[in-house]
């Protein structure tokens, strides 16, 4: 399982470096730009319910090894793009490819997680993601450096063969257990989660908080190379200092909700704290008048060329800023993933409960990037950045008072 999850992360953030390079190349606009993330999650929204009762009633272990295949054609075609709408196109596969790994690790991790302790297996799942990341920044903005698209897509298609090596010869079939299909009612059971007021609010909750974060998560690495004209592994330096931040904690943190109680506040202060960081990116336009440009030795690396690295002011800002966003994701995320479980497990419906968590994460996904691309094209970096912050803290603030009301829980009867 971890190596599923390591492919995906380490896909994930290589791409995210390519995209900054696609966007140089194609001189596209921030609303296209916003459209790389708007591509990636529409499909996922589609797909992510109907994706959840079939793992939940079926085989996770043939789910996995389809997703994984997925994804390596997704690499070949990433090679051979020739324009912006190809690079959309592989956006969608690739939403497709995420989704189906991450649901079914997320699912399949929650339920063999001994009870009592799912924040500490959720947080280490997660850490493992984190790390692999990290990995897909480094390496994956190394190789796009000195070799650009090929070389990367290969060692990409490699790292995921691999993992499928590992699910088809290691992993038992039907790992976790799954629910009978009719128990698993689908509408009824999703119905019955949204009883939940815990549901409600954390649904609530990342409907805004989506619409934030991947503005961030899109604009980043494009705003670093197109902005200040960061060579691809100074990029993918920047996003590994959020990576590490968020890798190093996540298991601790996800201990420490599983002995103090209170995930909701854990989940609070999180999102808070990443609301913060994307308010540190614009400052990163007035970094020169803090921060030296720093010159780092280095042997020859293709475009970085001449035996240096050159890290320009803003890289030390954006830096910090991701790390304060990587931070509050390892305080929010194992308490988030493990309330989603705990309630998914009273319906047998634990992907039901994920899915849920998925699809409301994707409404902001699909509109969050290209509402604040195009803010941006039509205001400021500062605008846009503040927009995205403001609609994470809203969101904190309607999920805590909704998290507090009553609720009652009714459980759908079979055949329903």
């Amino acid at each position: 399982m971890s190596g599923t999850a390591f492919a995906r992360a380490q896909a994930y953030s290589t791409v995210a470096i390519a995209l900054a390079l696609y966007a140089d190349v194609f001189g596209t606009t921030s609303t296209v730009e916003g459209l790389f993330g708007t591509a990636f999650a529409v499909v996922q929204l589609l797909i992510v319910l109907p994706l959840g009762r079939k793992i939940d009633t079926g085989n996770a272990k043939r789910w996995l090894l389809g997703g994984l295949a997925l994804n390596v054609l997704v690499f070949v075609g990433y090679a051979f793009v020739t324009n912006v709408q190809g690079v959309i196109l592989m956006r969608m596969f690739q939403g497709i490819g995420a989704s189906v790994l991450w649901l079914t690790g997320s699912t399949v991790i929650g339920e063999i997680a001994t009870d009592g302790e799912r924040g500490l297996w959720l947080g280490t799942y997660n850490q493992v993601g984190a790390f692999s990341s990290l990995f897909g920044d480094l390496v994956g903005g190394a190789l796009l450096a000195i070799y650009e698209f090929y070389v990367a897509y290969a060692v990409l298609a490699g790292i995921t063969l691999l993992a499928g090596v590992g699910v088809l010869f290691v992993l038992r079939n039907n790992p976790g257990g799954k629910a009978d299909p009719d128990e698993a009612t689908g509408r009824e059971t999703l119905e019955s989660l949204l009883s939940l007021s815990s549901v409600r609010a954390l649904v609530s909750f990342r409907l805004g908080l989506s619409f934030g974060k991947m503005a961030v998560i899109t604009f980043l690495p494009i705003y670093a190379r197109t902005a200040f004209g960061m060579n691809p592994f100074v990029v993918g330096g920047l996003l590994a200092g959020g990576k590490l931040t968020k890798a190093l904690t996540q298991g601790y943190v996800g201990d420490l909700t599983d002995r103090w109680g209170g995930k909701h506040r854990f989940i609070a202060a999180g999102a808070l704290l990443y609301a913060l960081g994307a308010l540190l990116i614009p400052l990163a336009e007035d970094a020169a008048t803090v921060f030296p440009a720093v010159t780092v030795a280095l042997p020859s690396v293709g475009e970085a060329g001449g035996g240096s690295l050159l890290l320009p002011p803003a890289f030390f800002v954006l830096s910090a800023a991701y790390m304060v966003c990587g931070i509050a994701d390892s305080i929010r995320l194992p308490a988030s993933m493990a309330l989603f479980v705990e309630e998914g497990e009273q319906f047998d419906a634990v992907a039901g409960a994920m899915s849920l968590r998925s699809v409301a994460w994707k409404v902001g996904q699909v509109v969050g990037p290209v509402t604040v691309g195009v803010i941006w094209d039509a205001t400021s970096v500062g605008v846009a950045f503040a927009l995205a912050a403001a609609f994470i803290a809203a969101a904190t603030g309607v999920f805590l008072l909704m998290y507090d009301s009553p609720s009652v829980a009714v459980r759908p009867t079979p055949g329903d």
